[in-house]
């Protein structure tokens, strides 16, 4: 892979992203929005003195699960762009490599991840009182982990998909089952052996139990690192993955 490709693709990408309103807006803006959703839902619950707030467990979740999604749809139908409008092609005539582009945009987006993160967990914290154990600076960087896996993956389903509906059809198939069994609606011993298994192989899952180890903990564990370092390295494996698997044009 030449660093200097990829840095030329990561200030590409970040260029365009510069003027496209609606997406840095989707990026930045959607996830805090959705949050603050989650948060009058539960506004009014009545619990009894001592019992934490609902929302401090699912908005907690919703900081991860909400870049998952979003970076998953942008990344998905940006490459698709690039692919149909033939951007991608001129790209791969010249010295640059498949890795190379790809994590550019992993790299471009991962900037972008950072900024959402922030700005959804000052949100939680600041506005909404989010009250764990943990510091807030951990719950951002598994938050900026979730959102580049969203980017990975989307790069990755991306070259299976020939319009932008295709790419949003990968949703159900890739993301949706993730929130289903990663432990947010139903605590994983209590899924049936099947779906426990499945849940246990799923990267959102150790994301769950990566903020489960922050709410409860003042300090980091090695839990917390080791479920960090398990979505850290699917990242990679699928980006590796994407490359191979990329191609020129849609036909």
């Amino acid at each position: 892979m030449n660093l200097r490709m990829t840095l030329a693709t990561t200030t590409r990408v970040l260029g365009q992203l510069r003027h496209d309103h609606r997406s840095v807006a989707l990026i930045l803006v959607v996830p805090a929005l959705l949050l603050t959703a989650v948060y009058f839902l539960y506004e009014n619950e009545s619990l009894p003195p001592g019992v934490p707030r609902t929302f401090d467990r699912v908005g907690l979740m919703m900081l991860a699960i909400f870049p998952f999604v979003v970076m998953f749809l942008v990344t998905s139908i940006t490459m698709l762009r690039e692919r149909t409008s033939g951007t991608l092609e001129r790209l791969l005539t010249t010295p640059i490599h498949k890795a190379d582009l790809l994590f550019g945009y992993a790299l471009a987006f991962s900037i972008m991840a950072a900024l959402q993160s922030l700005v959804a967990t000052a949100v939680a914290y600041w506005i909404f009182n989010l009250d764990i154990q943990g510091s807030p600076g951990l719950v951002v960087l598994i938050a900026v982990i979730n959102a580049v896996l969203g980017v990975a993956l989307g790069l990755l389903c991306s070259a299976f998909a020939r319009t932008e509906f295709q790419a949003v059809q990968f949703m159900p198939v890739v993301v949706v089952p993730q929130i289903l069994l990663c432990g947010l609606f139903v605590a994983r011993q209590d899924m049936n052996q099947v779906l426990d298994s499945i849940s246990g192989v799923l990267p959102l899952t150790f994301s769950v139990d990566a903020l489960k180890e922050i709410a409860g903990n003042a300090e980091a564990t090695s839990a917390l690192w080791q479920d960090a370092l398990v979505m850290g390295l699917t990242v990679v494996g699928v980006l590796v993955l994407a490359s191979l698997t990329l191609r020129r044009q849609t036909r």
